[in-house]
């Protein structure tokens, strides 16, 4: 909260005039075939919320009204653009169909779509990744859900208020996963589906290499990366992955990497690795202005899961992708340079990391380089990753978003 400048302390705390529409919003008569959709606080048109979204635009007969809310123009415009029902959250329409749809379905918060108008809707949370970092009421070293004073508890009020209420119901992929999200979202069992993510849908529906619904609305962006990748791999590179997750530490990124002889290394091995930062990563200006043959950066808006299909190998630090990337079983490196500052200064893990990633390690650049030609060569981590991929996901195949449909109408 002391980071705030004038302009935002007054705009986050203007939020509480808001409380009595919050209040009428639980008056309003609601329409069980209204189902609204948004992600990452309004900002972006991505993850879970996405596919399902998707899905159900192709599929009428399902006799749901899917519609988007987002505080962005240009997703709206690019839905609008392709027949697809999409509103601005402040716009007449879009506050009209927020107090009238009975189904919420985000990946963060109901905020994603408009935690003032949901009053009296019903609340699913896809989230967005299943990995092993401790996560909201479990994180200790989250000031939201534990503040350390009286002051600090005053100024989260608001955030608190907005945040994940425990009569959600929240989307975990297996029944271990669902008894660690009892205490990460503070509800109860009852009010937690265990079923796999409309994005991994779409992932392995991509990597089937077939046409399917999933796809039919990308971003100018996201087709231009989808049609490089495609194009190196007809040129016969293979395409390594690389989503770090966002941490003080990831700045110790450049003191361990040369990427001018890390570049070198993926020319003679014909590798392209692909970066994309979190939208938040201390990294962002470092990245933005490498120009290298073989390494290319993604801008982290982007949504990863249009071309993960056709990655042949991740290398992973933290990240739940690693979580998603196990039901494709394709080669990882777990490069964690940064092991013992993140352990002990960011997040506490639910098992140890090498029970929950028991892939080749690599802590320096040399190891990296040497581990990403073992494990392309020659992946002998397959019967290990499946005792972790088992332990993460109850389902394993591309048909969670319809399984999700029948579960939100019986939960109505």
């Amino acid at each position: 909260m002391g980071k705030m400048k004038i302009g935002e302390r007054i705009k986050y705390w203007s939020q509480l005039l808001l409380l009595p529409i919050y209040g009428l919003s639980f008056l309003m008569p609601r329409n069980k075939k209204i189902w609204l959709f948004g992600s990452t606080f309004g900002r972006r048109f991505a993850d879970n919320p996405r596919y399902f979204y998707l899905y159900l635009c192709q599929h009428p007969e399902e006799g749901i009204r899917p519609i988007w809310i987002s505080h962005n123009q240009q997703v709206i415009e690019l839905l609008n653009q392709k027949g697809f029902e999409a509103y601005h959250y402040k716009s007449l329409k879009g506050i009209w169909y927020c107090l009238r749809g009975k189904i919420y379905i985000f990946d963060n918060y109901s905020k994603d779509i408009n935690f003032w108008t949901s009053g009296g809707a019903v609340k699913f949370n896809l989230w967005h990744g299943t990995g092993n970092k401790k996560a909201n009421h479990d994180n200790l070293f989250d000031r939201v859900r534990h503040p350390r004073n009286l002051w600090e508890r005053f100024t989260t009020f608001p955030r608190r208020l907005s945040d994940e209420k425990p009569h959600h119901y929240t989307l975990a992929t297996s029944e271990p996963l669902a008894i660690i999200s009892m205490s990460v979202f503070n509800t109860t069992r009852d009010h937690i589906i265990v079923d796999g993510y409309p994005r991994n849908d779409a992932m392995m529906s991509t990597a089937d290499g077939l046409y399917h619904d999933f796809m039919c609305v990308m971003t100018a962006e996201e087709e231009k990366i989808c049609k490089r990748v495609l194009e190196w791999k007809r040129q016969g590179l293979r395409i390594d992955f690389y989503m770090p997750t966002f941490r003080d530490s990831e700045t110790d990124f450049f003191e361990v990497m040369d990427l001018q002889k890390f570049n070198e290394f993926l020319k003679e091995n014909r590798i392209m690795f692909l970066i994309k930062l979190h939208p938040k990563s201390k990294l962002k200006k470092q990245f933005a202005g490498i120009e290298y043959s073989n390494i290319h950066n993604i801008d982290g808006e982007n949504d990863p899961y249009t071309f993960m299909g056709y990655v042949d190998m991740l290398t992973a630090d933290y990240s739940s992708v690693y979580s998603d990337f196990m039901l494709l079983d394709r080669p990882v490196v777990a490069f964690h340079y940064d092991y013992e500052k993140y352990h002990g200064n960011t997040r506490d893990e639910y098992v140890p990391f090498d029970e929950y990633m028991p892939e080749r390690k690599a802590v320096t650049m040399d190891e990296l380089m040497k581990a990403t030609v073992e494990v392309l060569n020659d992946d002998q981590y397959k019967e290990k990753r499946k005792v972790s991929r088992d332990r993460m996901f109850l389902y394993q195949d591309a048909e969670a978003t319809t399984r999700l449909i029948q579960k939100v109408r019986k939960i109505i």
